[in-house]
């Protein structure tokens, strides 16, 4: 999934001799702490609205704070997990997307980046969930594939986290089946250690539930 397909056409975007003051009231009306600013189309920045409240003269135009606007884009053609990179390291509720040219062409909102997480991490798909602690040096996706398959299942979804300063990564699978206890008996057989695994009755509808309210949350 490339960052530009997820561009909303339900956020605004400010112009350059757009005030401070309509930047404050467009960032209220529609409920977005951040906005993009372009002019001639070419992104200026993301004006935030901590940001807007500090400009002197908010009757001045956007091209003028150029040290209020954040300075961030994801060039469209790049990964979605780029778009994550960019939210989390900026702390930002919309990413601009620019062109290999550099010209502006929209931005992705956080709603739409977290909707597509979940549909590439497979969260709304039945099955549980086998969290691995595996050393960085043994770790091999298609060993842990073949384990897994030869339990008439398979991994729907995979995530690899590492911990600064440690030699061990998180391994953590969505199997397709509720019933894993003979996936964790192999793996246990080949010296994986199952450092968690959840596979109750409710835990599908529970992770629903919880992504759902995290969806109406981000869209209020």
């Amino acid at each position: 999934m490339r960052a530009g397909d997820l561009i909303s056409d339900e956020i605004p975007t400010l112009e350059g001799s757009d005030s401070g003051l309509f930047a404050m009231q467009l960032l209220d009306e529609y409920k977005m702490k951040h906005l993009p600013v372009v002019e001639h189309n070419r992104l200026l920045g993301m004006i935030s609205d901590t940001a807007v409240y500090e400009i002197d003269n908010h009757e001045a135009p956007l091209r003028e704070m150029k040290d209020h606007l954040q300075q961030v884009h994801v060039v469209q053609d790049q990964h979605v997990y780029d778009l994550v990179k960019a939210a989390a390291d900026f702390q930002l509720s919309a990413v601009p997307i620019i062109d290999g040219n550099g010209n502006y062409v929209g931005v992705v909102s956080i709603y739409c980046l977290v909707r597509e997480l979940a549909r590439i991490s497979a969260i709304n798909d039945p099955g549980a969930i086998i969290v691995l602690e595996v050393p960085q040096k043994d770790y091999s996706l298609s060993e842990i594939s073949q384990i897994v398959e030869s339990n008439d299942a398979r991994i729907i979804s995979a995530n690899v986290t590492s911990t600064p300063d440690s030699t061990k990564l998180d391994v953590t699978l969505k199997i397709n089946l509720n019933n894993i206890e003979g996936i964790i008996q192999a793996l246990n057989r080949y010296e994986y250690v199952v450092s968690a695994s959840y596979h109750q009755a409710g835990y599908d509808d529970m992770m629903r539930n919880r992504f759902d309210e995290l969806m109406r949350y981000l869209n209020t």
